[in-house]
């Protein structure tokens, strides 16, 4: 163990010994990596120059600050592409607007390309809620208005599948350096029947934040860090009607988003229940690989339903917790000083310490999502008593991909994996991992503390934060969604039933779970549910 690791441990006193062991291994995995290897290609002063494009503690960036750092990251297309190539070529770029993230930091970031290669660009910005039916409707009336898509890897099998996309040229491969993913985003995933797709600009999981001035013998808890979904729990009913120590204000446990958002609420259910659902010797656990029968109304499901419903009956929440979805919990309560837990992506720790609206960038820690102390066996239809841990590896990641409507035009489609080949370079997503922008680390070579350390991140905030995101996508047990057509049709459901679960229109936590589980028979069915058994058995590798 590193002693600076140690002492900061030794210090804080807030870290049990899973923990410490924890970010041991993660220190010892990276330490193998050769020392500066992610400065071997020449690319050193670029990476740290941009790092410091504001810097850490310097305030939110801006859109010169994408400018800036876009400009400085053009060389890889300079080596494919002359200047002016694409004069008069015209793309549209479909993509989100959350947070004034995703796409604004895109056209921050292309404004120099665009400069360069005499093409422009046109944007459709979409709120997070309205993605999923916005993409569905464009592929079931044949009406794909657009060229380029920012798009998580859970949608390939509506668009891959249905050979909507451009199959992604080698010169783009070789600049975006396709070997410095991390494992989990290699290959299968931005592929379809052998051919590659994607420019991953993100790597998703859902790691465990939580306030240290929360945890500890002398904080207002008085307990460790909790490592179980029921320790969660209990200590979220037990803060009831005590007082933040940061804010003043009524303190909260941990903050579930009640309300849904475009599908993409599921996850947070899917966090407490992957421990409970994921057993360590079965690939699957949303799903029966035979039969396609849903999982999600089994016991383990049924149990994260009713912790979540627990808290809602013990006022453990917020006021008006029923109207909050993820983006709230996340940037308008956590970080901004409400709630001691939260499980959520790699924005949280990104921001913490670079957004102008967190408070806890000082007093923030991360692990790995919480386990449970059963898991439900579904071939011997039982629970078994043992500690579980199934990190959710939510999403998949955001990627880019060129649209077939590119076809038949040469110089419209060079110019629009330019833009994928841009927004995906090695050197920019470093940036885009270490500040606000929507995305989290998800390269091996993101992983040099030194680079971040640069930036002004301190080297205890960096390893925990790495760490936590590290472990989670490496680990035996992670609970990865199926790439299959219609996915997020499930989830969008699943947030609707749900919805009325926690509003108490239905009479119990199975109740809930039932009508999940009948609403996803029928999405089965109509989708075809034997080609549905084939490509969920492919996902999972069986």
């Amino acid at each position: 163990m590193k002693v600076e690791l140690y002492n900061y441990i030794r210090a804080a006193q807030k870290m049990n010994r899973r923990q410490m062991l924890k970010g041991t291994a993660a220190v010892g995995a990276m330490a193998m990596m050769p020392k500066g290897a992610a400065m071997a290609d020449g690319h050193g002063n670029v990476r740290a120059d941009i790092l410091k494009i504001p810097g850490v503690g310097m305030g939110t960036p801006t859109d010169s600050d994408y400018q800036k750092v876009g400009a400085m990251c053009l060389e890889g297309t300079k080596a494919n592409v002359a200047e002016g190539e694409f004069e008069g070529v015209e793309l549209t770029f479909m993509g989100l607007n959350n947070q004034n993230q995703h796409n604004f930091i895109f056209r921050g970031f292309l404004r120099a390309w665009e400069d360069y290669t005499g093409a422009k660009i046109n944007w459709i910005d979409l709120a997070q809620a309205d993605y999923n039916a916005r993409l569905q409707q464009s592929i079931a009336t044949g009406t794909v208005d657009f060229d380029i898509i920012e798009m998580g890897a859970p949608f390939e099998g509506d668009v891959l599948g249905k050979g909507l996309a451009s199959e992604m040229p080698d010169w783009v491969k070789e600049q975006i350096d396709m070997d410095d993913y991390v494992d989990y985003l290699k290959a299968p995933v931005g592929t379809w029947d052998g051919k590659t797709y994607r420019v991953s600009i993100d790597g998703d999981t859902h790691t465990f934040a939580y306030r240290k001035d929360y945890f500890g013998a002398d904080s207002i808890t008085g307990q460790e860090v909790p490592t179980t979904w029921p320790e969660v729990n209990q200590i979220t009913k037990d803060l009831v009607g005590k007082e933040d120590p940061l804010t003043g204000l009524p303190a909260h446990g941990y903050l579930d988003p009640l309300k849904g958002w475009g599908g993409f609420g599921f996850y947070f259910l899917e966090n407490r229940a992957a421990p409970y659902a994921k057993h360590p010797d079965d690939p699957a656990w949303l799903f029966d690989p035979d039969t396609m029968k849903p999982r999600v109304n089994n016991p383990a499901f049924v149990q994260a339903i009713q912790d979540v419903m627990d808290l809602i009956e013990a006022g453990a929440y917020p006021t008006d917790q029923i109207n909050a979805d993820p983006g709230t919990t996340a940037f308008q309560q956590f970080l901004a000083g409400t709630g001691g837990m939260i499980s959520w992506w790699g924005d949280v720790g990104a921001s913490a310490r670079t957004s102008d609206t967190s408070v806890v960038g000082d007093v923030v820690g991360f692990s790995i999502n919480p386990g449970s102390e059963k898991v439900w066996n579904t071939a011997a239809g039982q629970w078994d008593e043992m500690p579980n841990v199934a990190p959710n590896n939510a999403y998949i990641g955001w990627g880019v991909y060129v649209m077939a409507t590119v076809e038949g035009d040469e110089k419209k489609k060079k110019a629009a994996w330019s833009v994928a080949a841009h927004l995906g370079g090695k050197d920019i997503s470093l940036w885009a991992s270490a500040y606000p922008t929507g995305f989290q680390p998800y390269r091996n070579s993101h992983f040099q503390y030194e680079e971040w350390e640069e930036a002004g991140y301190d080297r205890a905030f960096v390893e925990d934060y790495l760490g936590s995101n590290a472990d989670s996508y490496n680990h035996p047990n992670a609970a990865v969604e199926p790439r299959i057509p219609g996915i997020f049709q499930y989830y969008s459901v699943a947030e609707d039933e749900l919805a009325k679960g926690y509003a108490g229109q239905y009479g119990s936590a199975q109740e809930t779970a039932d009508a999940i589980a009948a609403a996803w028979e029928k999405i089965t069915d109509q989708i075809g549910r034997a080609s549905q058994i084939a490509l969920y058995k492919a996902s999972l590798g069986l």
